[in-house]
């Protein structure tokens, strides 16, 4: 079927089917050698005919012009007569023709260049078509030996059955032996399917907790290692997300690492069995929304003032100017049950007395604290 379609696009692409693009037919009949004298000619006396035409217009506009003959007496003759727009126009047209010529040109040499490649292109297709008749034979003659080859193998195949029976009776032997140890691993993977089973059901409780009571984005995801940011319920917009990591090993167990950014939470770690990392989360949540009004407000802070949170010891620096720097400690419950309180300002190392300068509010809070601070000139 192939070599038949080969044949097929050989004879259409024989050079007898190409037909030249000479002009021999033309020649013969003369009519070239009588039609070129005469368009030369017709060409020149258009072309005379054409500028006497462009002398008549520019007379007829210069005498349209003038008002009396004394004028035409007077005024010196025109310096260019001619039709500058016509004969812009005329030298565009002929450069376009010539731009077209190229063009067919260009064409006509693609065209030879083609009808080469097509020649190049039916010789391969020759010699393919020689080739793939030299392999069909070739075939033949391999599926010959192929076949005495299959007989005398049938012949050693029909001795060597016995022994194939055996070795499939010991490899069967073989397999009953794995598939007893296979089912123990199974009765083991069971075992460890139920303890995950009680995991999952512990996440889900969690996944449920943590929908009432937080959000979450997850920022990064490993073989080992979660990094996520816990965002506070909708109750709780004006605090900024929390930013843990959890880390798992191949015992089970959990590291989660609470970092304090810019949330204002001091940092620390907790370790655990991993059926118990949703409620440390819960717990690690738990605690900062429990000082929520604090740390909103100190988040707020860190937009106005230049302060640094020191949480573990409850302790909020504010560095007024390059050298005024003031303390402020925070008692625990604030603010409902705590006060924030001014312990030292220090200005160019020195030590300020700090018994007269207070708010003038009661049980000032950090905001009323700094903005004290900052408008008082004493300090």
């Amino acid at each position: 079927m192939a070599t038949e379609r080969i044949e097929a696009l050989l004879e259409r692409t024989d050079p007898s089917f190409l037909k030249s693009c000479n002009t021999t037919e033309v020649q013969e009949t003369g009519e070239g050698e009588i039609m070129a004298p005469y368009l030369i000619d017709c060409r020149r006396k258009q072309k005379h005919a054409f500028r006497q035409l462009c002398v008549v217009d520019d007379m007829i506009q210069l005498l349209a012009g003038l008002e009396s003959v004394d004028q035409l007496l007077r005024e010196p003759c025109p310096r260019n007569p001619g039709n500058n727009e016509a004969r812009s126009a005329w030298k565009a047209l002929k450069a376009e023709y010539q731009e077209k010529v190229q063009e067919v040109e260009g064409l006509i040499n693609t065209l030879q260049a083609r009808t080469e490649e097509l020649q190049a292109k039916r010789k391969t297709l020759e010699t393919l078509l020689s080739t793939l008749q030299i392999k069909k034979e070739e075939c033949k003659e391999k599926e010959r030996i192929t076949a005495k080859r299959n007989q005398r193998a049938e012949k050693q195949i029909s001795f060597q059955l016995e022994d194939s029976l055996q070795a499939a009776q010991n490899a069967l032997n073989v397999c009953d032996l794995q598939l007893s140890k296979l089912k123990d691993e199974v009765e083991k993977q069971h075992a460890r399917i139920s303890d995950w089973t009680i995991l999952r059901d512990g996440l889900q409780t969690l996944v449920s907790v943590t929908h009432r009571n937080m959000q979450y984005r997850l920022l990064s995801v490993s073989s080992s290692e979660l990094c996520l940011e816990l965002l506070p319920r909708a109750a709780e917009k004006s605090l900024e997300p929390l930013r843990v990591s959890i880390t798992m090993t191949t015992s089970d167990e959990f590291h989660l690492q609470v970092f304090q950014g810019t949330a204002g939470l001091v940092e620390e770690a907790v370790d655990g069995r991993l059926r118990h990392v949703s409620a440390a989360l819960v717990e690690v949540m738990e605690r900062y929304i429990s000082q929520g009004e604090m740390l909103s407000e100190i988040q707020a802070l860190h937009s106005r003032f230049a302060i640094d949170w020191c949480p573990a010891e409850k302790l909020l620096i504010f560095l007024k100017t390059a050298t005024t720097v003031c303390h402020l400690r925070v008692e625990e419950g604030y603010p409902s049950h705590g006060r924030a309180t001014l312990l030292s300002v220090r200005k160019d190392g020195n030590l300020l007395d700090i018994a007269h300068h207070q708010p003038p509010v009661q049980h000032p809070v950090l905001t009323e604290w700094l903005e004290f601070l900052s408008s008082n000139p004493d300090i």
